[in-house]
C-alpha cells in the first residue's frame, strides 16, 4: 500500500499484515500505528473508518513504515515511545524493559502496604526500577510518600531519570546503584520495598520475540535458576526496612514457592504469594 487510502481500507490492511506477522493484538496495534501516524486516539481511528475518511499518501507512507517494523515484532511501545502504566504514560525505548500489565498488582500490593503505614512521611525504595514505573506509581498514588528509586544499567538509567523528571519530581529521587549493596544510609528505616528483578533462567528462552528480541537481558535473566536477583533483593530488603515494613516482588508464576522459601531465608516472615488477574501467581509479600 503506497497511495492515498480511505481509513478503513489502512486499518484493515494493517491489521491483515500483523496478523500474519503472528501478532496476537493485531486490529488494536494497527490502530494505534495509524493513531500515532494521525494524531488520533485507538476509538478516535475506528470511528473515522467508519466514515471512510482519506489519509494522504504521505502519511499512508508513514503507516506502512511503522507496520513493517511491528510486524518484525517490534515492541509497540518501542514504536509509539511510550507505555501505559496505572494510569501513567511512561518514555521507553530500546535498553529499558517495557513496563508489563500483570506487575499493576504488584504496584497494588506496594501501594496498599505504603498507605497502611502509620508514618505522616512512609519511605519507599523501588529497586531495579527501569522505567521508573513502581517508583512513580507509588509516588502518584502515595503523594505524601518519599520514593526512592534505584538503577544500575547504564542504558536504563536515562529512562528512569526521564520519567521521574516528568512524573515525579519533589517525590522520586533516583539513585544509580547495585540493588545488592543499595542505599546503606538508609538501613531500618524504609518502609516499603518493591521491586520487579529479573527472573527468567539463563537458558530459558522467552516465547514472545517482543521479549526475546528487544527487552534488555539485564531485566530479563539472573542465573540457572532465574532467582539469583531475587536472592539479592530479598537480603536488601531485610537490610533496608524497619520492623513491621513490608517487601513485595514480582515473579515468575512457578516461582511463588522458591521465592517463599529465599524470602524466609533472609530473615523475612510472614510471606505470602498472590495472582495476577489471569490466576497467575505473580506477586509475594512479605514482613520485616
Amino acid at each position: 500500500m503506497s497511495e492515498a487510502a480511505t481509513i478503513d481500507a489502512l486499518l484493515a490492511w494493517a491489521s491483515d499484515e500483523l496478523a500474519a506477522a503472528g501478532v496476537a493484538s493485531a486490529r488494536g496495534d494497527a490502530a494505534h500505528l495509524i493513531g500515532h501516524v494521525l494524531e488520533l486516539g485507538r476509538g478516535e481511528v475506528e470511528a473515522k473508518a467508519i466514515t471512510a475518511m482519506r489519509v494522504p499518501a504521505d502519511r499512508v507512507a508513514e503507516v506502512v513504515t511503522l507496520v513493517d517494523r511491528r510486524a518484525r515484532r517490534e515492541p509497540l511501545q518501542h514504536i509509539l515511545g511510550v507505555a501505559a502504566f496505572r494510569g501513567l504514560t511512561l518514555a521507553v525505548g530500546p535498553g529499558v524493559f517495557v513496563p508489563r500489565p500483570e506487575t499493576e498488582i504488584v504496584a497494588q500490593y506496594a501501594i496498599d502496604a505504603l498507605r497502611a503505614r502509620p508514618t505522616v512521611e512512609p519511605l519507599a525504595v523501588d529497586l531495579g526500577s527501569g522505567s521508573g514505573a513502581l517508583a512513580l506509581a507509588l509516588a502518584t498514588e502515595v503523594p505524601n510518600a518519599r520514593v526512592v528509586a534505584v538503577e544500575k544499567t547504564p542504558e536504563a538509567v536515562p529512562w528512569t531519570r526521564r520519567n521521574v523528571e516528568r512524573l515525579g519530581a519533589g517525590r522520586v529521587s533516583v539513585v544509580v546503584a547495585d540493588l545488592a549493596d543499595a542505599l546503606p544510609e538508609l538501613a531500618g528505616s524504609v518502609d516499603v520495598v518493591v521491586s520487579n528483578p529479573p527472573y527468567v533462567p539463563e537458558r530459558a528462552l522467552p516465547r514472545d520475540p517482543e521479549v526475546r528480541l528487544f527487552d534488555p537481558p539485564e531485566a530479563l535473566y539472573s542465573g540457572t535458576d532465574g532467582l539469583d536477583a531475587m536472592r539479592a533483593v530479598a537480603a536488601t530488603a531485610h537490610r533496608l526496612l524497619v520492623p513491621g515494613g513490608t517487601l513485595v516482588v514480582e515473579h515468575g508464576e512457578e516461582q511463588g514457592s522458591a521465592v517463599r522459601r529465599i524470602l524466609a531465608e533472609a530473615g523475612l516472615r510472614a510471606s505470602a504469594t498472590h495472582p495476577d488477574l489471569l490466576g497467575r501467581d505473580r506477586a509475594t509479600t512479605a514482613a520485616r
